[in-house]
């Protein structure tokens, strides 16, 4: 019997596109299809969830309540690992908003992930870093994890430095 885990989109550069009539890179539309059909997964069902496609700049606070209440009605009508794909911005607030209202009864973990690069770019991280995700749910205690770039952190122990764009541990 394969494993659950729930998806669940906000957005963020792993979903963002290439415009060549703006030359710019946006959230226009959702591609965890695209990332999905990469990888071989024979033993997990991934429920995905498109629920929001913003940059994480964008997001309110009604998002993050949409997000977790999003997270609680999963977890209601099956207990299984959640991967959050977020975009990187933002991310640990997002996580930690989880964490803070999720609180000491969560049973599984919860994993937020994201991208510095959009798919299609040359040394795009987000297909890895989903990859990273789908395992790291299979095997993290409960508790909500930022996992990225080959490195799993405890949400309220992480923080992005922009500088280097990447995610590094904070001193509790």
């Amino acid at each position: 019997m394969a494993q659950r885990i729930y998806l669940i989109s906000t957005g963020g550069t792993i979903e963002k596109v290439y415009s060549e009539t703006t030359g710019t890179v946006r959230n226009e539309s959702f591609k965890l299809d695209r990332y999905l059909q990469q990888l071989r997964l024979p033993d997990l069902e991934i429920d995905a969830v498109r629920l929001m496609n913003k940059d994480s700049l964008d997001m309110t606070a009604a998002d993050r309540e949409l997000l977790l209440a999003t997270v609680r009605a999963k977890l209601e009508s099956y207990a299984a690992p959640v991967v959050v794909t977020h975009g990187t911005d933002t991310m640990v607030e997002s996580g930690l908003y989880l964490q803070q209202n999720l609180g000491p009864d969560l049973s599984v973990p919860v994993i937020l992930t994201g991208a510095m690069t959009p798919l299609g770019f040359e040394r795009s991280d987000g297909l890895q870093n989903l990859t990273e995700s789908l395992i790291a749910a299979q095997i993290l205690p409960r508790g909500v994890w930022l996992v990225m770039h080959g490195t799993v952190f405890p949400i309220d122990g992480v923080r992005k430095d922009r500088e280097r764009a990447v995610f590094v541990r904070t001193s509790s």
